[in-house]
């Protein structure tokens, strides 16, 4: 058991040599398409800490990009893993049922931001969840075609890998993807892909997909959904303009097109609600979710209109999906959240990051921007705020320097940090994660 833990703590300069050890077995023995942000082995984990095979401790600011948001090895959830363990490991769900999967649904859907009746399927990643999205899609209305957003990442599989477009190096060497995809900037104000001004450019970026994509690319009664991140995850930890979500809800409804909101990273009390699309009062007909919904383990889940998800038998259909193992933790989850009051907390103590992360920008040019809700925060790093030339060299410094002195940073986009830590964070982990930050950036900038 780990020991109770209030900051930081580095007792050899990481790696150390048993994670140097790991390190070496592991370039021999898996793939090596899997990119380290640092060269962390975690060993032991607790509610908002991660400590490494040399003992070093860190706070931990990612929590496994966006997935420990209850805290690392929760109590409550680890003691529904065990009793679920104790009376039933598995199930197939495509060929029997199980009680937790009907359980979860009942406890879920309450929280699902619209009123009529829905219907879940279960998966095993957010992949899996918007491959399901978009198989739904197709099937429901015989349409052909989608929109993505540039800068979405919506996953890695070939068809959640049509719509991802945060770099090229995720689609290098795939092509053909799935065809019928449409790419269209998105409302990424700081960085406008049309070089305008908000909110003089009066959101041509919606403009574009009615003008442009939908009058000379494609018709819109061929388009089946639009596939949509209500923030950007993996793009740079990007909050649209509040007419921008509305906006496009709007031309979904006049072209009887599907809404499919990716709240993988966004969702689950991330953003201080349940799903960052209620920020903008947003009714998606579909939604798909995954990374926090079990603490860590393996599960995603996609979440229709019941008229929606109405195809025929053997459509679709996996093995692992809803393992019972898995749902029990699911279940704890949402009871957790409720409990201890975590979305007013990230409503809180998001408040006071994004405060002290304004005031850190006034002392150092090179934060260029600070946008986030709840614990989703993006801190934007530029060599110059009038040119806002990225510093992406820079950042990688800071991620490197912040994890010697034993905090964990996610990078985003071209440039950015990405603040993902458990919901359970207070304003203490807040001073702590800070003054390290401006400690390594004093270094960084000289």
């Amino acid at each position: 058991m780990m020991e109770r833990l209030t900051e930081p703590k580095i007792v050899v300069t990481p790696p150390g040599p048993r994670a140097k050890g790991i390190i070496e077995r592991d370039s021999k023995a898996l793939s090596q398409s899997l990119t380290r942000t640092s060269p962390l082995v975690g060993v032991e984990t607790e509610d908002v800490w991660v400590k490494d095979i040399d003992g070093n401790v860190y706070l931990d600011m990612g929590c496994g990009i966006a997935v420990t948001n209850v805290g690392h090895r929760h109590p409550e959830v680890i003691a529904a893993v065990k009793k679920q363990l104790d009376i039933c490991d598995h199930v197939n769900s495509c060929d029997y049922y199980t009680l937790p999967q009907i359980e979860y649904a009942e406890k879920l859907f309450p929280l699902i931001p619209w009123k009529g009746q829905k219907r879940i399927f279960y998966a095993n990643s957010g992949t899996e969840a918007v491959e399901c999205a978009i198989k739904l899609a197709k099937w429901h209305t015989k349409r052909y075609y989608f929109i993505g957003f540039i800068g979405g990442f919506h996953g890695r599989t070939m068809g959640a890998l049509s719509f991802t477009t945060t770099s090229t190096s995720a689609r290098k060497y795939f092509d053909p993807l799935m065809p019928g995809v449409y790419h269209t900037p998105y409302a990424y104000c700081y960085r406008c892909s049309f070089k305008q001004s908000y909110p003089d450019c009066g959101l041509w970026c919606l403009g574009f997909i009615e003008d442009v994509i939908m009058k000379k690319m494609v018709s819109p009664q061929e388009v089946a959904g639009i596939l949509v991140e209500s923030i950007q995850g993996a793009g740079g930890y990007i909050v649209p303009p509040n007419e921008f979500l509305p906006g496009l809800k709007k031309i979904c409804e006049k072209n009887g097109i599907l809404y499919i909101d990716d709240e993988v990273q966004s969702g689950f009390g991330r953003t201080g609600k349940m799903w960052a699309c209620e920020h903008w009062g947003i009714e998606p007909d579909v939604i798909c979710m995954s990374k926090a919904i079990a603490n860590g383990l393996p599960m995603g889940a996609c979440v229709a209109r019941a008229e929606v998800m109405d195809w025929e038998g053997n459509a679709h259909e996996n093995t692992l999906g809803g393992n019972p193992i898995v749902v029990s933790a699911a279940i704890a989850v949402l009871e957790i959240m409720k409990k201890q009051g975590l979305l007013e907390n990230a409503t809180r103590v998001g408040k006071y990051l994004m405060k002290t992360l304004k005031e850190l920008m006034a002392r150092h040019e090179i934060i260029g921007d600070v946008r986030g809700k709840g614990l989703m925060v993006g801190i934007e790093l530029v060599k110059d705020r009038k040119t806002k030339v990225p510093a992406t060299k820079e950042r990688d410094e800071i991620i490197d320097e912040a994890f010697k002195r034993g905090l964990l940073l996610l990078g985003a986009g071209p440039c950015s940090l990405r603040l993902a830590p458990p919901l359970t964070l207070t304003e203490g982990h807040v001073d702590k994660a800070i003054e390290i930050v401006e400690g390594v950036i004093k270094k960084v900038e000289r």
